[in-house]
């Protein structure tokens, strides 16, 4: 990346490096045995996932999901090598394999629902030219650029944790100490701050207004120019995210929007679209602070508050 960017790169994920399985005894050439499918319990809700479908997910919400990395399959010391049918991967039931991820269920929801979405996308644009791979110059061309022959998906994700701070003389009592003279700070159980914090940010979906504003303050071109390349290449400027929500007992609130790349349209679409392949396999993050103020309602009284939020966006491109 370039120094004036204004993202930059995240040291590779190790969660696509599938361990090594020992080969099963009874496998042809000594082929090794992998798991065709997966069972996640996302929270307490079930996902059977194929191997291939989860390897292929972004990397930055595989990071998410597998912070310590996802070993695939057993080791040589694993007591299930004793059985009869030892070393298959398919011998234990998918009960046996469950694989427990602290990630939210309706997320993941979004991220599969939108890849079918785009491998059906990918498949019409196969099938209105089977002829295409034919071709030897075609195919040099789809090996040097593989958003000629791949449906591209551009992953945009931002994590916000955010912080409450009321002004020292607000002239807000709580209810106990209605009568108390002198600065009085309200119990943050009865005036429930946060969580009217959260509520606030959460109801913000537009994209791109945070990082718009900060923008418009600091007169940031660099920015402008991601924003002009997002919209250039399948996002429109007003937006919404795909998937937003407060993560559960925090003061963090974590979206994701999913687009699929546009390659046609402008002359310079595809020149444009290239630049994005930087980010294929290479996730790239830019952290910045965003501070506003908002009033919050308290029985009959108005709370002012200065609600920052630190806002990380994870940049990143798939190919389906």
């Amino acid at each position: 990346m370039s120094s004036n960017s204004p993202i930059t790169q995240v040291s590779e994920s190790p969660i696509t490096q599938v361990a090594q399985y020992s080969a099963a005894p009874d496998s042809p050439n000594g082929q090794t045995a992998f798991p065709s499918k997966l069972l996640l319990d996302l929270r307490g809700t079930r996902f059977e996932i194929d191997r291939e479908v989860l390897v292929s997910l972004p990397e930055s919400i595989l990071i998410v999901m597998f912070p310590n990395g996802l070993i695939l399959g057993r080791g040589h010391s694993d007591p299930y090598d004793d059985d009869d049918d030892n070393n298959s991967e398919e011998s234990i039931s998918l009960d046996d394999q469950i694989i427990f991820v602290d990630f939210d269920p309706a997320c993941m929801d979004y991220v599969l629902d939108f890849y079918h979405e785009a491998q059906m996308a990918g498949e019409a644009q196969r099938l209105a030219n089977p002829n295409a791979h034919l071709h030897n110059n075609q195919h040099n061309l789809a090996a040097q650029n593989p958003l000629l022959n791949k449906q591209a998906i551009i992953v945009l994700r931002e994590e916000l944790d955010y912080f409450a701070v009321i002004p020292p003389k607000t002239g807000f009592l709580a209810k106990d100490d209605a009568s108390a003279t002198g600065p009085v700070h309200a119990d943050p159980s009865k005036v429930n701050v946060k969580t009217q914090c959260g509520t606030h940010l959460l109801e913000q979906r537009k994209i791109f207004t945070a990082l718009q504003r900060n923008i418009n303050k600091e007169n940031n071109v660099a920015e402008q120019h991601l924003i002009d390349m997002l919209c250039v290449s399948g996002f429109s400027r007003d937006d919404e995210w795909g998937y937003r929500d407060i993560e559960p007992k925090k003061t963090s609130i974590v979206s994701i929007a999913l687009v699929m790349l546009k390659t046609t349209g402008s002359g310079n679409q595809m020149a444009t679209a290239q630049k994005l392949l930087l980010f294929w396999r290479k996730p790239a993050r830019k952290c910045w602070w965003d501070g506003v103020e908002v009033e919050l309602d308290q029985d009959e009284h108005k709370l002012p508050i200065r609600l920052w939020a630190r806002r990380t966006w994870t940049l990143e491109l798939v190919l389906v």
